[in-house]
Protein backbone atom coordinates (compact mmCIF):
# COMPACT_ATOMS: atom_id res chain seq x y z
CA UNK A 1 0.00 0.00 0.00
CA UNK A 2 1.06 3.71 -0.81
CA UNK A 3 2.45 5.11 2.25
CA UNK A 4 0.03 7.92 1.50
CA UNK A 5 -2.64 5.94 2.21
CA UNK A 6 -3.36 5.44 5.44
CA UNK A 7 -5.87 2.29 6.51
CA UNK A 8 -8.30 4.96 7.60
CA UNK A 9 -8.53 6.03 3.91
CA UNK A 10 -9.03 2.46 2.85
CA UNK A 11 -11.65 1.60 5.56
CA UNK A 12 -13.89 4.90 4.19
CA UNK A 13 -14.89 2.14 1.25
CA UNK A 14 -15.30 -0.29 3.31
CA UNK A 15 -18.73 -1.06 4.75
CA UNK A 16 -20.02 -4.09 6.81
CA UNK A 17 -20.20 -6.60 3.40
CA UNK A 18 -16.80 -4.98 2.39
CA UNK A 19 -15.33 -6.13 5.04
CA UNK A 20 -16.77 -9.51 5.19
CA UNK A 21 -15.13 -9.61 1.45
CA UNK A 22 -11.57 -8.83 3.10
CA UNK A 23 -12.79 -11.32 6.12
CA UNK A 24 -14.33 -14.06 4.84
CA UNK A 25 -13.07 -13.81 1.16
CA UNK A 26 -14.92 -14.31 -2.12
CA UNK A 27 -14.72 -17.21 -4.07
CA UNK A 28 -13.02 -18.69 -7.10
CA UNK A 29 -11.55 -16.26 -9.97
CA UNK A 30 -8.30 -15.48 -11.31
CA UNK A 31 -5.29 -13.60 -9.29
CA UNK A 32 -5.74 -10.15 -9.52
CA UNK A 33 -2.88 -7.53 -9.73
CA UNK A 34 -3.81 -3.64 -8.62
CA UNK A 35 -1.56 -1.09 -9.05
CA UNK A 36 -1.60 1.64 -5.96
CA UNK A 37 -0.93 5.18 -6.33
CA UNK A 38 2.03 4.68 -5.76
CA UNK A 39 2.94 2.94 -8.54
CA UNK A 40 3.50 -0.30 -6.07
CA UNK A 41 1.55 -3.64 -7.44
CA UNK A 42 -0.37 -6.15 -5.22
CA UNK A 43 -1.62 -9.08 -6.50
CA UNK A 44 -5.50 -10.04 -4.68
CA UNK A 45 -6.56 -13.83 -5.14
CA UNK A 46 -10.13 -14.51 -4.41
CA UNK A 47 -10.54 -17.63 -2.62
CA UNK A 48 -13.35 -19.61 -1.42
CA UNK A 49 -15.46 -18.64 1.66
CA UNK A 50 -15.07 -21.25 3.98
CA UNK A 51 -16.86 -22.17 7.21
CA UNK A 52 -14.13 -21.47 10.01
CA UNK A 53 -13.71 -23.75 13.16
CA UNK A 54 -15.26 -22.56 16.60
CA UNK A 55 -11.63 -21.27 18.50
CA UNK A 56 -13.24 -22.94 21.38
CA UNK A 57 -15.61 -26.02 22.11
CA UNK A 58 -17.62 -24.60 24.80
CA UNK A 59 -19.28 -21.26 25.99
CA UNK A 60 -21.42 -23.19 28.57
CA UNK A 61 -23.17 -22.14 31.12
CA UNK A 62 -24.26 -18.97 28.89
CA UNK A 63 -24.66 -20.75 25.58
CA UNK A 64 -25.40 -24.48 26.00
CA UNK A 65 -23.29 -26.63 23.69
CA UNK A 66 -26.31 -27.89 21.34
CA UNK A 67 -27.37 -24.27 20.77
CA UNK A 68 -23.43 -24.04 19.99
CA UNK A 69 -23.00 -26.67 17.21
CA UNK A 70 -26.00 -26.25 15.30
CA UNK A 71 -25.62 -22.69 15.51
CA UNK A 72 -22.39 -23.30 13.79
CA UNK A 73 -22.41 -26.57 12.22
CA UNK A 74 -25.80 -25.59 10.42
CA UNK A 75 -27.12 -22.19 10.04
CA UNK A 76 -23.83 -20.51 9.48
CA UNK A 77 -22.42 -23.69 6.81
CA UNK A 78 -25.73 -22.48 5.13
CA UNK A 79 -24.73 -19.17 4.83
CA UNK A 80 -21.29 -19.88 3.61
CA UNK A 81 -23.06 -22.75 0.85
CA UNK A 82 -25.64 -19.43 0.01
CA UNK A 83 -22.98 -17.13 -0.33
CA UNK A 84 -20.66 -19.69 -2.74
CA UNK A 85 -23.84 -20.22 -4.63
CA UNK A 86 -25.00 -16.94 -5.21
CA UNK A 87 -21.38 -16.08 -6.61
CA UNK A 88 -21.62 -18.86 -9.16
CA UNK A 89 -24.81 -17.98 -10.32
CA UNK A 90 -23.56 -14.68 -11.21
CA UNK A 91 -20.44 -15.88 -13.13
CA UNK A 92 -22.28 -18.16 -15.08
CA UNK A 93 -24.95 -15.29 -15.76
CA UNK A 94 -22.06 -12.77 -16.93
CA UNK A 95 -20.80 -16.04 -19.05
CA UNK A 96 -24.21 -16.39 -20.67
CA UNK A 97 -24.95 -13.15 -21.03
CA UNK A 98 -27.80 -13.66 -19.31
CA UNK A 99 -28.57 -10.91 -16.39
CA UNK A 100 -32.33 -11.15 -16.17
CA UNK A 101 -32.03 -12.70 -12.59
CA UNK A 102 -29.52 -10.28 -11.22
CA UNK A 103 -31.96 -8.59 -8.37
CA UNK A 104 -32.40 -11.87 -7.08
CA UNK A 105 -29.26 -12.98 -7.24
CA UNK A 106 -27.39 -9.47 -5.81
CA UNK A 107 -30.01 -9.73 -3.09
CA UNK A 108 -29.02 -13.11 -1.95
CA UNK A 109 -25.63 -12.68 -2.26
CA UNK A 110 -26.05 -9.46 0.20
CA UNK A 111 -28.23 -12.04 2.78
CA UNK A 112 -25.79 -14.83 2.77
CA UNK A 113 -22.84 -13.01 2.13
CA UNK A 114 -23.37 -10.77 5.54
CA UNK A 115 -24.38 -13.84 7.19
CA UNK A 116 -20.70 -15.11 6.79
CA UNK A 117 -18.90 -11.93 8.07
CA UNK A 118 -21.38 -11.37 11.12
CA UNK A 119 -21.28 -14.95 12.09
CA UNK A 120 -17.45 -15.03 11.31
CA UNK A 121 -17.18 -12.13 13.78
CA UNK A 122 -20.11 -13.41 16.23
CA UNK A 123 -17.92 -16.53 17.14
CA UNK A 124 -14.63 -13.93 17.37
CA UNK A 125 -16.98 -11.64 19.87
CA UNK A 126 -16.64 -14.50 22.74
CA UNK A 127 -14.75 -16.61 24.82
CA UNK A 128 -15.72 -18.51 27.46
CA UNK A 129 -16.56 -16.76 31.02
CA UNK A 130 -15.40 -14.03 28.84
CA UNK A 131 -11.52 -12.74 27.98
CA UNK A 132 -9.82 -9.26 29.08
CA UNK A 133 -11.15 -5.58 28.95
CA UNK A 134 -11.26 -3.27 26.64
CA UNK A 135 -7.38 -1.76 25.66
CA UNK A 136 -6.48 1.81 26.69
CA UNK A 137 -7.61 2.83 23.11
CA UNK A 138 -11.07 1.13 23.02
CA UNK A 139 -12.19 2.40 26.37
CA UNK A 140 -11.13 6.03 25.40
CA UNK A 141 -13.16 6.29 22.09
CA UNK A 142 -15.78 4.68 24.05
CA UNK A 143 -15.88 7.12 26.79
CA UNK A 144 -15.62 9.56 24.04
CA UNK A 145 -18.24 8.45 21.86
CA UNK A 146 -20.75 7.32 24.81
CA UNK A 147 -19.20 8.85 27.76
CA UNK A 148 -18.67 5.85 29.98
CA UNK A 149 -18.34 2.11 29.58
CA UNK A 150 -21.40 1.61 31.18
CA UNK A 151 -23.40 3.86 29.06
CA UNK A 152 -21.97 2.18 26.26
CA UNK A 153 -22.58 -1.91 27.36
CA UNK A 154 -26.36 -0.36 28.39
CA UNK A 155 -27.07 0.78 25.07
CA UNK A 156 -26.14 -1.67 23.41
CA UNK A 157 -27.79 -4.11 25.73
CA UNK A 158 -30.97 -2.30 25.21
CA UNK A 159 -30.65 -1.99 20.92
CA UNK A 160 -29.58 -5.69 20.86
CA UNK A 161 -32.46 -6.96 22.91
CA UNK A 162 -35.05 -4.05 20.55
CA UNK A 163 -33.76 -5.41 17.20
CA UNK A 164 -37.27 -5.76 14.89
CA UNK A 165 -37.51 -9.79 14.11
CA UNK A 166 -34.62 -11.76 13.05
CA UNK A 167 -31.21 -9.52 13.48
CA UNK A 168 -28.29 -7.75 15.24
CA UNK A 169 -26.32 -5.71 17.54
CA UNK A 170 -23.00 -4.43 16.59
CA UNK A 171 -20.73 -2.01 18.15
CA UNK A 172 -18.54 -0.59 14.94
CA UNK A 173 -15.99 2.23 14.48
CA UNK A 174 -17.55 4.78 11.79
CA UNK A 175 -14.16 5.62 10.17
CA UNK A 176 -15.40 8.99 8.76
CA UNK A 177 -16.53 10.81 11.95
CA UNK A 178 -14.18 8.75 13.80
CA UNK A 179 -16.33 7.74 16.37
CA UNK A 180 -17.72 4.12 17.55
CA UNK A 181 -21.00 3.42 16.76
CA UNK A 182 -23.76 1.19 17.93
CA UNK A 183 -26.10 -0.26 15.34
CA UNK A 184 -29.09 -2.46 14.87
CA UNK A 185 -28.99 -4.37 11.67
CA UNK A 186 -32.50 -6.22 10.60
CA UNK A 187 -31.86 -9.99 9.00
CA UNK A 188 -28.41 -9.43 8.12
CA UNK A 189 -27.58 -6.77 5.54
CA UNK A 190 -30.63 -4.13 6.22
CA UNK A 191 -29.55 -1.06 8.38
CA UNK A 192 -26.14 -1.18 7.45
CA UNK A 193 -24.15 2.66 7.55
CA UNK A 194 -21.78 2.16 4.66
CA UNK A 195 -17.69 2.81 6.00
CA UNK A 196 -18.68 1.64 9.48
CA UNK A 197 -16.63 -1.68 10.32
CA UNK A 198 -17.72 -4.05 12.80
CA UNK A 199 -15.90 -4.22 16.34
CA UNK A 200 -18.75 -6.57 18.03
CA UNK A 201 -21.66 -8.29 17.00
CA UNK A 202 -24.28 -10.05 19.10
CA UNK A 203 -26.51 -12.52 17.42
CA UNK A 204 -30.23 -12.00 18.13
CA UNK A 205 -31.85 -14.73 15.60
CA UNK A 206 -33.29 -17.36 17.19
CA UNK A 207 -31.20 -19.69 16.77
CA UNK A 208 -29.10 -18.12 18.50
CA UNK A 209 -30.41 -18.76 21.64
CA UNK A 210 -33.91 -20.47 21.99
CA UNK A 211 -32.97 -23.97 22.64
CA UNK A 212 -32.06 -22.29 25.87
CA UNK A 213 -33.20 -19.14 26.60
CA UNK A 214 -36.67 -19.93 24.76
CA UNK A 215 -38.21 -16.37 23.89
CA UNK A 216 -36.68 -14.95 26.74
CA UNK A 217 -34.14 -12.60 23.94
CA UNK A 218 -33.47 -9.87 26.78
CA UNK A 219 -32.25 -13.10 29.20
CA UNK A 220 -29.86 -14.06 26.33
CA UNK A 221 -28.49 -10.56 25.67
CA UNK A 222 -27.65 -9.79 29.72
CA UNK A 223 -25.79 -13.39 29.79
CA UNK A 224 -23.76 -12.99 26.70
CA UNK A 225 -22.81 -9.49 27.60
CA UNK A 226 -20.88 -11.27 30.43
CA UNK A 227 -18.44 -13.65 27.69
CA UNK A 228 -17.61 -10.94 25.50
CA UNK A 229 -13.50 -11.14 24.20
CA UNK A 230 -12.36 -7.64 24.55
CA UNK A 231 -9.25 -8.85 23.60
CA UNK A 232 -10.51 -9.55 20.30
CA UNK A 233 -12.30 -6.58 20.38
CA UNK A 234 -9.45 -4.06 21.04
CA UNK A 235 -7.28 -5.50 18.26
CA UNK A 236 -10.11 -5.29 15.80
CA UNK A 237 -10.73 -1.12 16.71
CA UNK A 238 -6.73 -0.65 16.93
CA UNK A 239 -6.55 -1.93 13.56
CA UNK A 240 -9.67 -0.12 12.13
CA UNK A 241 -8.93 2.89 13.57
CA UNK A 242 -5.27 3.16 12.41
Amino acid sequence: MDPGITRRDALKGIGAAGLGLAMAAATGGEEITHTTQGGDTMAIQPTAYALPPLPYKSLEPVIDDATLALHHDKHHAAYVKGAAGALEALAKARDAGDLSLVQHWERTLAFHGSGVVLHNLYWESLWPGGRGKPSAALAQAVEASFGSQEKMAAQFAAATKAVEGSGWGLLAWEPLGRRLVILQVEKHQDLTVWGCVPILVCDVWEHAYYLKYQNKRPDYVDAWMKIIDWEGASKRFEAAAK
